[in-house]
């Protein structure tokens, strides 16, 4: 009996220890729920209670994207103007130098001071023989811009060269006519006669103008740069040829006889013209603007100078400044980028060239001029 009792009472200490441990598990486990619900309820209810901590958050991270944003339009915008341009004239000289208010800008760091404001560091100058010449450079990419006769450059345009006319820098551009010694006479003398012209240049359209209204036909002509014209006018390979500026005056000085002067011909008189490229625009879309304020700015330095300027000029052309004056006076630079007598005679030229099939296809002026605002 005493033995079963033991039994019991051993059975019934094992149970409650085993119903203590069970429940002290319980409790533990119950207890590690609770934590991580309160944890987790915690993380909620301050989120919840907080309004103002999370709008903190929110605004600190929205000001620190304006900031950054403030910044980045503060900063200064990519440029994409060139540190080095080039810029072609007509007219080869030792000193690499042009005339007219260009040159004089140039020459003084005037036009090259104004540039400097937008980044060019640099122009290169480069001279050449004829506008055709200069033309084909454009057009290649080696100049971004130049200054020439309208002829060669509307001929260029109405090829499909993308460029745009943004200056007259002059309106009487004048050509000569001379015969060889004991030649011609007169202009009807020049029926059957070879005479000598720079193709596609402001003299061809002279030519071919005067002639048709003198109604001389059967003439040839032929392409020659003046220096091997006037040794063809010379040996008599030619009869007759076209000059113009100091080159005229020399031959005239010579003893070579004048058949005509298109300043005789006001409809006939040359315009200069300043052309720029349509890809040097997209990198210097306000070049325009840039450029004529720099030119008028030099051309109200020059007048200040005029006989500094007269000097200067005869020093490139070899001449006197009694021979500049004549030729390139002061008075004929153009203060302003366009005029209506300028423009009305690009019109006239642009017309001829295209109805003596000289240039390839008509345009209309308006949409190749380029005034800046």
């Amino acid at each position: 009996m005493k033995q079963r009792q033991r039994r019991i009472k051993g059975g019934s200490r094992r149970r409650w220890s085993l119903l203590l441990l069970g429940t002290i598990v319980a409790l533990t486990l119950a207890l590690q729920g609770c934590g991580n619900k309160n944890e987790e309820g915690a993380a909620s209810s301050s989120a919840a209670s907080s309004p103002s901590a999370a709008a903190s958050t929110a605004a600190a991270s929205t000001a620190a994207a304006s900031s950054q944003a403030a910044s980045t339009a503060s900063a200064e915008p990519e440029r994409h103007v060139p540190e080095v341009i080039n810029y072609g004239y007509i007219g080869l000289n030792d000193q690499n130098q042009t005339t007219g208010a260009e040159g004089w800008g140039f020459y003084k760091g005037i036009i090259q001071e104004e540039l400097k404001k937008y980044g060019v560091k640099e122009v290169k100058l480069a001279g050449f023989p004829n506008g055709p010449d200069q033309t084909e450079s454009l057009i290649s990419g080696r100049l971004d811009f130049g200054s020439l006769g309208d002829t060669p450059a509307i001929i260029a345009r109405a090829g499909g060269a993308k460029t745009r006319l943004i200056t007259q820098p002059g309106t009487r551009t004048i050509g000569y006519l001379i015969a060889k010694k004991d030649g011609p006479k007169t202009l009807q003398d020049l029926k059957g006669k070879t005479i000598a012209i720079q193709k596609g240049s402001f003299m061809h359209r002279y030519i071919v103008g005067l002639l048709k209204d003198a109604g001389v036909t059967d003439y040839k002509l032929v392409h020659m740069l003046i220096p091997d014209a006037q040794a063809a006018l010379a040996n008599g390979s030619v009869d007759a040829m076209t000059n113009t500026g100091v080159n005229a005056l020399t031959s005239l000085a010579n003893g070579y006889p004048q058949l005509d002067i298109s300043s005789d011909h006001p409809e006939l008189l040359g315009t200069s013209a300043t052309v720029v490229s349509e890809a040097f625009l997209e990198k210097f879309p306000d070049f325009p603007k840039v450029w004529n304020a720099a030119r008028e700015k030099a051309l109200a330095d020059l007048k200040q100078h005029p006989d500094e300027y007269y000097e200067y000029i005869a020093g490139i052309q070899k001449t006197t400044v009694e021979n500049v004056k004549k030729l390139s006076p002061i008075e004929d630079i153009k203060d302003t980028a366009f005029t209506d007598d300028g423009l009305a005679l690009i019109e006239g030229t642009k017309n001829f060239l295209v109805e003596e099939k000289i240039a390839k296809k008509d345009f209309n002026i308006g949409d190749w001029v380029l005034k800046a605002e």
